[in-house]
């Protein structure tokens, strides 16, 4: 793993929606819960949490799907493709589907979350897993490990 060379530009599916990155990862990551197998048809959808100071649209207006309550799942209104959320509560950051940025050489998921839900056949290698969300305590914990495994020194 690695640092992505900034700024990393991304889309949706169709390219209606653009957007840019200027700062780096705070945490990538797999969830395996039945909602997000269920939103990106697959075992797991693959993230990327940046800071949302860092985070930009620079066109077309994504729209609210998913659940469509606190916790927002951002979406492009033309080919529906699930871009990115913004946790309830989290206003510091915005986690990308990381397959939506147009460079994804450098991404691997650092942990794994809702374990408890996981396909059997499901591996993603990540490190770290919890069986539900991580705490802010476990963030906070696994920060330091996270930046040595992105080459990142202080």
């Amino acid at each position: 793993m690695k640092d992505p060379d900034l700024p990393l530009d991304g889309s949706c599916r169709c390219g209606s929606v653009r957007f840019r990155v200027t700062a780096p990862p705070l945490a990538t990551m797999a969830c395996h819960c039945t909602g997000c197998q269920k939103m990106s048809a697959s075992a797991f959808s693959a993230s990327a949490a940046f800071p949302a100071d860092g985070f930009e649209l620079l066109a077309g207006d994504p729209v609210i799907g998913g659940l469509k309550g606190e916790t927002r799942h951002y979406f492009c209104q033309d080919c529906m493709t699930w871009l990115y959320t913004r946790p309830e509560g989290v206003d510091f950051m915005v986690n990308i589907r990381a397959t939506m940025l147009d460079d994804t050489s450098w991404f691997a998921p650092f942990m794994e979350t809702y374990l408890s839900e996981k396909l059997d056949w499901a591996e993603t290698g990540a490190p770290h897993g919890f069986e539900q969300f991580p705490t802010m305590d476990d963030i906070e914990r696994l920060t330091p490990a996270f930046n040595t495994a992105m080459g990142r020194s202080g």
